[in-house]
C-alpha cells in the first residue's frame, strides 16, 4: 500500500496570521489574462517568517549562516513526531521522558489545534538547556508547530541560540493537528533565497513502516 504524503503546511492566505508587527502576507494578480492576453500573473509580498518557515542562524546572529549556505538535507529524512501538549516549556527534563536515540529530525507538536489564521496569544517554547541534550542525541532539525521556539517578547533568544550554538536547525509554524506520534519522512525545503534570514516552506511527512 503506497503511503501518501501528508501536508504541515500552514495555508498561505491573505488572513493568515503573522508575527505581530511584521509584514502580512498578501498575493494579488498584478497582470490578469485579460489584460495580457495571454496569462495571469501573481504577485506576492510577505516576511519570510509568515506561515511555515525556517529560521536560518543570521535571523538572530549576525555571523550566522543565511539561507542559502545551509546543506538542503537537513530538511529531508527521517523524523520523529513527539506531543507535547501537556508541557508549556521543553526542556531537558521534559524530553528525557521520550526516547529520542537515533532521531535527527524532532517534530514538537505543542497543541492539539492550530489556527493559522489567529496568533496564538500564549505558546510552548524551547528551554537552554534543550540545545545541548538534543545535540547530544543527534539531532539537527527541531520543528514545531508554535510560531517561534521563544516568547513573543523574547529579545534574547535563548532557544534560538541554545539551538544554533548545539547545530540544530529551526522549524516553525507546522500544521500537526490530529497527527499521531511517531515515526515520519520529512521534507520541508526551503527556498534557495540568497542572503535571506529565512525561508517560507512546504512541509510534507508521511508515516514510515
Amino acid at each position: 500500500m503506497e503511503r501518501k504524503w501528508i501536508d504541515i503546511t500552514q495555508p498561505l492566505t491573505n488572513t493568515i496570521a503573522s508575527w505581530p508587527g511584521d509584514e502580512t502576507f498578501e498575493f494579488k494578480l498584478s497582470c490578469t489574462k485579460e489584460q495580457t492576453g495571454s496569462v495571469n500573473i501573481g504577485h506576492i509580498s510577505t516576511s519570510v517568517h509568515t506561515g511555515t518557515h525556517v529560521d536560518a542562524p543570521y535571523h538572530f546572529d549576525e555571523a550566522g549562516k543565511k539561507i542559502d549556505e545551509i546543506d538542503i538535507n537537513m530538511y529531508i529524512g527521517p523524523a520523529k513526531l513527539i506531543d507535547v501538549t501537556a508541557y508549556e516549556i521543553i526542556d531537558m527534563k521534559v524530553l528525557e521522558k521520550y526516547e529520542l536515540d537515533g532521531v535527527k529530525r524532532l517534530l514538537l507538536k505543542t497543541e492539539n489545534e492550530r489556527n493559522p489564521k489567529v496568533f496564538p496569544e500564549n505558546f510552548t517554547v524551547i528551554d537552554r538547556d534543550a540545545g545541548d541534550y538534543l545535540r547530544k542525541k543527534g539531532i539537527v532539525l527541531l520543528g514545531t508547530d508554535a510560531p517561534s521556539v521563544d516568547p513573543v517578547d523574547s529579545k534574547s533568544l535563548k532557544g534560538h541560540h541554545s539551538l544554533a550554538e548545539n547545530g540544530i536547525y529551526i522549524l516553525e509554524n507546522l500544521l500537526l493537528n490530529n497527527l499521531m506520534p511517531g515515526d515520519y519522512e520529512l521534507i520541508a525545503l526551503p527556498l534557495r533565497i540568497v542572503g535571506a534570514d529565512g525561508s517560507p516552506v512546504r512541509a510534507v511527512i508521511r508515516p514510515l513502516d
